[in-house]
């Protein structure tokens, strides 16, 4: 019993330490935000709790940079990324899942082989590519926002997880449901997508998730200020020879809320579309 208990007692320990080291750099960033210019930022040792709590860094970011506009550009990419990786990547999925053809299994590995090239890899290919389509900003604002939605509009991680959720439905429902004489895009629209709605939610959050926070794209394609999105918009405050980092800070935490917002949405779809997109191979 002893034991046990020690056991339990360890293995929490270690869980709440590494929660603790994982939530380090957003209690840094908030300590910033709420310290005013007359505390060192970078004393040491580190000073959490400020003496006097300011709300002034987030009042002086929202004025010092279009917040509003960069929030509305990111908001724009982020949900037509949404919409079409889910669009895309069911309608990928569900042959992968339910048809039989040659070759399915030498497609599906070479989707599932992407996800070891990391994206830095092919950047310069994509950007050529997008240059040569002119879908940059140079070229008109809705080219801007299609050279930013189109290179991530798809992912073999979404893929991957529409098909597992598509594998663990049983196909007798659509054998019925063609028998009485629904055809494969009605089988794929009004049955099995309804029934894979908690994993729709999981490849919604993280693909919101990885499209809200994309900065290194965004700042390669992207010249015009007025299509910055929220973490290019928010770099913009480091200058040359200096940086506000308490502005930045404070900026960094109000591009992170609509993540949280978003996550709280829809968290409860979360854990069983993890569970139902990964009961069958």
């Amino acid at each position: 019993m002893i034991r046990k208990l020690c056991k339990k007692i360890g293995i929490h320990s270690f869980l709440i330490l590494m929660s603790v080291l994982s939530l380090f750099p957003f209690i840094w960033l908030i300590s910033t935000a709420l310290k005013g210019i007359d505390e060192n930022i970078f004393q040491y040792p580190p000073v959490f709790i400020p003496k006097n709590i300011t709300f002034e860094n987030f009042v002086g970011v929202w004025k010092k940079i279009p917040f509003l506009l960069y929030f509305l550009n990111s908001f724009i990419v982020a949900a037509f990324t949404v919409i079409l990786n889910l669009l895309f990547s069911s309608l990928a999925a569900y042959p992968l899942a339910r048809m039989e053809f040659k070759g399915k299994g030498l497609i599906f590995g070479s989707i599932l082989a992407t996800i070891m090239i990391p994206f830095q890899a092919i950047m310069l290919p994509v950007y050529l590519i997008v240059l040569k389509l002119h879908l940059v900003d140079s070229y008109g604002i809705t080219m801007g926002y299609l050279g930013l939605i189109l290179p991530f509009a798809v992912n073999a991680f979404g893929i991957f997880l529409m098909r597992q959720a598509f594998l663990a439905i049983p196909k007798e429902m659509e054998e019925a449901a063609f028998i009485d004489g629904c055809s494969i895009f009605n089988i794929w629209r009004k049955i099995l997508i309804p029934m894979t709605t908690p994993t729709l939610a999981v490849l919604a959050i993280f693909t919101f998730i990885g499209s809200w926070g994309e900065f290194l794209w965004p700042s390669i394609v992207l010249t015009n200020k007025a299509l910055y999105t929220l973490p290019v918009g928010v770099n913009d405050l480091q200058g040359m020879f200096s940086a506000n980092w308490r502005y930045i800070a404070a900026g960094s935490i109000i591009s992170i809320i609509p993540i949280i917002i978003f996550f709280v949405t829809m968290q409860k779809y979360f854990v069983s579309g993890q569970n139902e997109g990964a009961v069958k191979g």
